[in-house]
């Protein structure tokens, strides 16, 4: 079969990144990746400028004509299979709501309206990524989540995200699962760090970033709320690793760069539930991304159930 190639696309709340993925290896053309950052809440002419720049410097710098077709991973609200955002109230992408991307991105790029577009979500993208980046984990169960403005997550089998049945929430979803006063969300994001460092301190951060920068300069409170947030993400995930019986658990997302903060708090928490399990730290999220977004085009020229 000749070589295969497609473009994905990792689509965030404030960057979109895209790379050229040589599918018969599932691999990324390095040359090609490309990103910008951008407000997400332009109006959607604006965004859609954006991102056709971001789409075509990727493919100029491959070097490559021909695309079997381009694969996203996209945040939710979303309908994946028809393409339609339904995103609103989280501060990104609100004058999407209720739009079909698919034509879209058809239009904006010229495109015929029956080339392939694929959307998958993207905790399923990261964790399908993280799986295709490890080939030994393609036969195991793994769960994975990302930590940043929100919590994504996911459980994969054999290379194919699992959201129905008894071993996963309802799904696949964790960021909405009761807890403490609450939902995960709350506490394990980028929001729940800023809150709990306020809790301690007395000051709201601008961001996570903040606190990490903090915490590496050996401020206490910001170092505690790192093992916090390491606590409480430990007691979330650690039914669920129970259930689905993971082999492997990857976090992903910004707030994996601070894990020598959170780390040792959350691996404390599973030891005394008796839980024992190999702990991943994602070291490249956009990779993952992008490759988890193409192995939806993987899947239609390699059957990999």
């Amino acid at each position: 079969m000749k070589n295969i190639y497609a473009i994905g696309l990792d689509v965030g709340g404030s960057h979109i990144t895209a790379g050229v993925i040589a599918v018969n290896e599932m691999k990324l053309l390095e040359s090609s990746l490309s990103k910008e950052s951008f407000d997400s809440n332009l109006a959607v002419d604006q965004v859609m400028d954006i991102w056709e720049r971001v789409i075509r410097t990727s493919s100029k710098n491959s070097g490559i004509e021909e695309f079997a077709g381009i694969s996203i991973c996209m945040p939710g609200p979303f309908d994946y299979k028809n393409g339609i955002c339904w995103i609103k109230g989280q501060t990104k992408y609100e004058n999407f709501y209720g739009l079909d991307i698919r034509k879209l991105i058809q239009n904006q790029l010229d495109l015929a309206h029956d080339f392939p577009v694929f959307f998958e979500n993207d905790a399923d993208s990261f964790g399908k990524g993280e799986v295709f980046k490890n080939g030994e984990n393609r036969s195991k169960k793994v769960m994975a989540v990302t930590l940043g403005t929100g919590l994504g997550a996911c459980f994969i089998e054999n290379g194919e995200a699992i959201t129905t049945g008894n071993q996963v929430p309802l799904d696949g979803e964790l960021y909405n699962a009761a807890y403490k006063d609450s939902i995960a969300e709350d506490y394990v994001s980028a929001r729940g760090l800023k809150e709990c460092y306020y809790e301690l301190s007395g000051t709201m951060a601008d961001n996570g970033l903040e606190i990490f920068n903090l915490a590496t300069a050996g401020d206490r409170l910001a170092i505690q709320s790192f093992q916090q947030l390491g606590e409480d993400l430990a007691e979330i995930v650690a039914p669920w690793l129970e259930t689905f019986e993971a082999e492997s658990f990857i976090i992903g997302g910004k707030i994996a760069n601070a894990s020598s903060f959170f780390l040792p708090s959350f691996e404390e928490i599973l030891k005394n539930k008796g839980i024992e399990i190999n702990v991943i730290i994602s070291s490249d999220n956009e990779v993952a991304a992008l490759l988890g977004a193409t192995s939806l085009i993987y899947k239609e020229y390699f059957d990999i159930n």
